[in-house]
């Protein structure tokens, strides 16, 4: 597009495409981020309920007899590492929730995007025959 001062833009629908590519790119890498954030908290969740499981025998085995006391070490070894892991859970968990919260709010761009691109396509239409 040339103007009467000789500033030259792009072409609008080049633009768009570039913003399109920008957010297809940007969504792309949040989906990344979340599907690591999703695979790291479900093999934590695996191993905090073997931690568990591990504790919690231990502990039965030792107050049947079956265990010496001298064991309550590990007992506490492994609340150590259950509360650990619970923490972390706990920050995976918001990790996910503002990959969920960043991607909606990508989604509304690309919708608000779309929805200007339409309008704008409506405004610049040539006019109907018999009018203007």
């Amino acid at each position: 597009m040339a103007s009467i001062f000789g500033f030259r833009s792009r072409d609008p629908a080049r633009d768009r495409q570039t913003d399109i590519s920008r957010l297809d790119r940007l969504a792309k890498l949040l989906d990344q981020i979340a599907a690591e954030v999703e695979a790291e908290k479900n093999g934590l969740e695996n191993r905090y309920r073997t931690k568990a499981t591990n504790a919690a025998f231990l502990v039965e085995a030792m107050e049947n007899g079956a265990a010496s006391s001298s064991r309550s070490s590990e007992v506490s070894e492994l609340t150590k590492s259950i509360l650990n892991y619970e923490r972390r859970i706990v920050a995976l968990a918001r990790q996910n929730e503002l990959m969920k919260d960043l991607r909606h709010s990508l989604d509304a761009i690309f919708d608000e995007s779309a929805q200007r691109s339409s309008t704008a396509k409506g405004d610049f239409a040539e006019p109907a025959a018999g009018t203007g």
